[in-house]
């Protein structure tokens, strides 16, 4: 039987193209994040399956792709339960293992600890435009810092970065969980409620508020409690004042000071900004994670129809680890979405010196071929990109393949016959 030259479902072969446009942006990124001081760190892509399991990731923990135990640890014959076959996990997102990272290595790390952590995650999950079961994250996380000096630090970063790729006119969705919270109790949802709630919340980009009526009453939730809830959304505005009124209108459910600073998040931001985007606040953000306790935020891009990036601050996840809480916000690109985006605009990279090549005539002597390296050293002194490759009978072709590489210098040797 011939061996399956597809990849897995939900996995993919990355092609040269989009290769460069990945390694470019890379590149971006690191640039740009260490500018605003963040360092670089890593984490094992797998975690203990307790820490993945914990209730902090959401609908993720239902997507785990399970590792079996290994060697003599491994008694299929004697298993009675799962936990008796599993014990280890791939990570499904950077947040989780960056909290395990700090919480293990803490003492030789500054304070605040400003991380920048690029890699795979795993997720079963079906698999359509923009979204794999193998993918890379990008995180900026700031931990230590307590004030919103990490929410405006995180959100200017990143936006300065989309800027830095040519994006425009996005918008950043803001909203917070104690906001949230506060908006469910004044309406007379208890705490066991509010997850519940939220999910259905969260459809209100796809059903409306129509929708989210209909699908809270069908919970069994009182008409007068969904009124009152809904009445909410619809008398706030996108904007500060919207924060205010909600301030306002929650007195005695929220603190005073979490809209105020909500609000000099937005206008921080708003005036130090580098990118053109503008910066929404959206009561009906809910974020998926479990583990958020204060802002949170997204990236909204129309070319794609969705978000393209999302965080927020997770003061309670070290703790977890370590008994004591740390403050922590963080802010993930959806670096897939953004190079699928750069590919379909048939994005082109700033140059980074001429890409040039040498095509060279089989039969060539020794001698001839150590001028051809010594003109090509010599070329990539000053800056060219010189690919060597041997002559084909169609040169024409060869070439037209080669441009489509972004190849826009040619030279051809030939045999030396004297």
């Amino acid at each position: 039987m011939a061996m399956k030259k597809k990849p897995v479902t939900g996995m993919k072969d990355i092609l040269p193209r989009e290769m460069e446009i990945r390694d470019y942006v890379i590149g971006l990124i690191k640039d740009t994040y260490k500018a605003f001081g963040f360092t670089s760190v890593e984490t094992p892509c797998m975690e203990h399956i307790e820490n993945l399991s914990s209730n902090q990731g959401g609908e993720n923990e239902k997507l785990i792709f399970k590792i079996l135990k290994r060697g003599e640890k491994l008694k299929l014959d004697e298993a009675e339960c799962e936990a008796d076959l599993v014990d280890g996990g791939l990570r499904y997102d950077l947040t989780l293992p960056l909290s395990r990272y700090y919480a293990n290595n803490a003492n030789n790390l500054p304070s605040p600890f400003k991380a920048l952590q690029m890699g795979n995650v795993w997720r079963a999950d079906r698999p359509q435009r923009g979204r794999y079961r193998q993918f890379m994250q990008c995180d900026i996380d700031i931990l230590g810092e307590p004030s919103y000096l990490a929410e405006i630090e995180l959100i200017q970063a990143t936006t300065t970065l989309l800027g830095r790729l040519d994006f425009k006119d996005f918008t950043i969705r803001i909203n917070d969980r104690r906001i949230l919270k506060a908006m469910t109790a004044y309406s007379g949802f208890t705490p066991k409620e509010y997850d519940t709630v939220f999910i259905i919340l969260d459809k209100m980009d796809k059903i409306g508020l129509e929708g989210v009526e209909r699908e809270l009453l069908e919970a069994g939730y009182p008409k007068e409690t969904v009124e009152k809830y809904l009445a909410l959304f619809r008398m706030v505005t996108k904007d500060t004042e919207g924060i205010m009124r909600l301030k306002e209108e929650l007195a005695g459910f929220l603190e005073p000071k979490v809209a105020e600073d909500l609000c000099m998040i937005i206008n921080s931001v708003e005036q130090v900004k580098e990118a053109e985007f503008k910066m929404c606040f959206d009561p009906t953000l809910v974020r998926g994670m479990s583990y958020y306790t204060g802002p949170i935020f997204e990236i909204a891009m129309d070319e794609y129809g969705g978000s393209v990036g999302g965080g927020g601050r997770y003061d309670e996840m070290v703790g977890k680890f370590t008994g004591q809480d740390t403050s922590a916000c963080g802010f993930s690109i959806g670096f897939e979405r953004i190079i699928l985006l750069l590919l379909e605009r048939e994005y082109q990279i700033p140059s980074r010196g001429t890409k040039k090549a040498y095509l060279i005539e089989k039969g060539m002597t020794d001698s001839r071929l150590m001028e051809i390296f010594q003109k090509a050293k010599q070329e990539r002194a000053e800056g060219k990109q010189i690919n060597l490759v041997m002559m084909k009978k169609n040169k024409k072709f060869q070439k037209e393949q080669m441009q489509a590489e972004g190849y826009v210098e040619f030279q051809e040797f030939f045999r030396d016959h004297q």
